[in-house]
Order: structure tokens, then sequence, then C-alpha cells
């Protein structure tokens, strides 16, 4: 028996164009559908029912939470890209939802309410945690799903990451190859997934390269969670050289405490998601991203074949990161061969 994809395939059309064809949607010709339900008939293809379910349901709403503070919902660079998903969901009948997660409740909370309420017809997942109840909970209901990030889940789920193992071992390679060897990591949170495979792939480089990972510090994935970090990096008595962030917020964090000490403009510095504000730092900060034309879009795509019933693990993307190099990983190697010595 054939699955949605293959039928698609063997037509010419689109996953999309064949579900609404099946679902009777009048968006699709007639010849369209009467083309699709006898190739259906032919291969044997019958779709999955829940998921048919799902799609015929009133409420045409994709839900995704986000942490908020006052005046801020982030992270900041999921933004940009959950603008373009929204636009090609409408182009399926559906609408995306941002929902803030207030102060006193949880991301389980809010899915809880969503799905329990059929308010929803499918949710998209931000920032994943190792062990993640959201995708737990959402598991268990069958409500079609994708994440930005992977877990640790035994069952299969659909999501779109960066090999953020690869990226950070990379860069930290690449620090080594200039000449450092006190290179330090600020690290996010390690119950997230992606902070700790970029710490995994920090550390791995130092391994290999038979150098001390004794510079790691953890904190907040913020700008104020980054200060603190690099500040605590930088009381040691042998500080880094070289420092490599989880991400741009804690990197711009991390600027600000070395511009309140002594020789902190010699030091190395690199991030990662490529946020617009690091171009104008001071100096201008480099970064890493997930590769990927529009990110968006796939994400969107992901959901779009989840909802049709594709299987979870024909669902999965993971991409390879690039580098943006500007001016804060350009450190003199003067400068950093003299504090190594001068700190040993």
């Amino acid at each position: 028996m054939a699955n949605l994809k293959q039928l698609a395939q063997s037509l010419g059309l689109s996953i999309t164009t064949v579900s609404r064809a099946l679902d009777g949607y009048d968006d699709v010709s007639a010849a369209t559908r009467k083309r699709v339900r006898e190739a259906a008939d032919i291969v044997g293809y019958r779709p999955n029912a829940s998921a048919r379910r799902l799609r015929k349901q009133r409420a045409e709403l994709v839900a995704i939470t986000l942490p908020s503070d006052p005046g801020h919902i982030g992270p900041p660079h999921f933004l940009d890209m959950l603008s373009s998903c929204a636009e090609h969901l409408a182009s399926a009948g559906l609408n995306l939802v941002i929902a803030p997660v207030p102060r006193g409740e949880s991301e389980l909370d809010i899915c809880r309410r969503f799905v329990d309420g059929r308010r929803v017809d499918a949710m998209l997942l931000v920032r994943t945690r190792r062990q993640d109840e959201r995708v737990e909970f959402l598991q268990s209901r069958g409500i079609p799903f994708v994440t930005n990030g992977r877990t640790e889940s035994l069952v299969p789920h659909p999501y779109i990451d960066g090999d953020g193992f690869a990226g950070f071992h990379a860069a930290t390679a690449r620090f080594q190859a200039a000449g450092h060897r006190r290179i330090g990591h600020i690290a996010g949170p390690q119950d997230y997934y992606f902070a700790h495979v970029r710490c995994t792939g920090w550390k791995a480089a130092m391994d290999e390269a038979g150098l001390d990972a004794d510079l790691c510090a953890e904190g907040a994935p913020t700008e104020q969670g980054g200060y603190l970090a690099a500040l605590e990096l930088l009381r040691q008595p042998s500080r880094p050289t070289a420092l490599v962030c989880s991400t741009d917020e804690m990197a711009i964090g991390a600027l600000r405490a070395l511009r309140e000490i002594d020789g902190g403009e010699a030091i190395s510095i690199v991030g990662h998601d490529d946020l617009p504000t690091g171009a104008f730092t001071s100096p201008s900060l480099s970064t890493m991203r997930m590769t990927g034309e529009n990110l968006g879009a796939s994400f969107a795509s992901l959901l779009l074949r989840a909802i049709a019933g594709e299987p979870a693990e024909e669902l999965q993307e993971l991409h390879a990161i690039e580098f943006i190099d500007r001016d804060s990983h350009r450190r003199p190697m003067k400068a950093a061969l003299s504090d190594t010595v001068h700190h040993r």
C-alpha cells in the first residue's frame, strides 16, 4: 500500500494538493480531485483516519507557544521564521496563532488548554528540552506537531534542527587553528537539547586537541545570562582567550562583560543564531546559523505532511551550520599568545 508521499510523487503533485483533493476541497479542480481519487483506489491508499478528522475540524488553527517577559516575546530569532511559516500555512487554509506564555503558567499548560479544548488542529514547538513533556503530551493525544529542535524521546517525532554538535566542534577547532588554547564555552541550560549538543561539540573538540575543557559557565539563554557567565570565566586565574557562546543573546551579554575588564578587547568571541542586532554590536558579532533557503516554509511543509499522516521518521530534517564572519572572532595572534603565556 502506498503512502501519501508516494501517491503524490506518482501523480506529480504536491502532498498538500493530494491531501486536499482526497478531502474534497473545492480549491482543487474537479478534474484533479477525480484523478487523485482514481489513483488512490488503484494503489490502495487509505488516508489516516485521525489525521483526516483533524483536517476536517473547524478550528483551522495551528498554535505555537513562546515564553514571554514584559515587553518581549522570544526567542527573537524564531519570529522571522514564523512569519514565513504562517504565510505557507495560510495557503493551506490554516492560521498560525502565537500564544505567549504568561508568568505562572508553563508551555505544557497552554498546550493542554489548546488540545483538550479542541481549539487547534496542530502545534509547533520551539526550544525543545532533552526530556520534553510537551512532546510526550502531544504524542499521547495523537495531535500532529513539529518541533524546532530535537529531543531524546524514544518515540520518533517530526523536527527541523541544526547540527549544533558539528557547528560548535568546528567553531572551537577554528579557534584552535588560530592559536587559541584557552577556549571557553558560555553554555545555555543543559536541559535544553540545543544547549546540550552545542556544549558537547565544544568539549569534544577540546578533548580531541588534548586541551582542558575547564572553562565552561552556564547561564540563562539571554543577554543577562551571557554577561554573568562571561564574568564567571573572566575571573578565573587563567582566563580564556576565546569564547564560544551558545546563543547570540548570550554573546552580546558577554561582549558587555569584555568591555568591563582590562584586555577584554583582545578576547575573541562567536555566537549562534545570526540575530540582526549582531551586525551592530561593537565589535560586530561573528556568529553561526542553520543553513536553509526558507526555514519557515520547511517548518510549514513538515507540519502539513504530519497532518496528512506521514510517518514521523520521514519528517526529520537536520541542517548543517554555516559561519557568518564579522569582527569579534578575529583576535590578533600576538595578543592571544601573550595572554596564554601570561596566565600559565
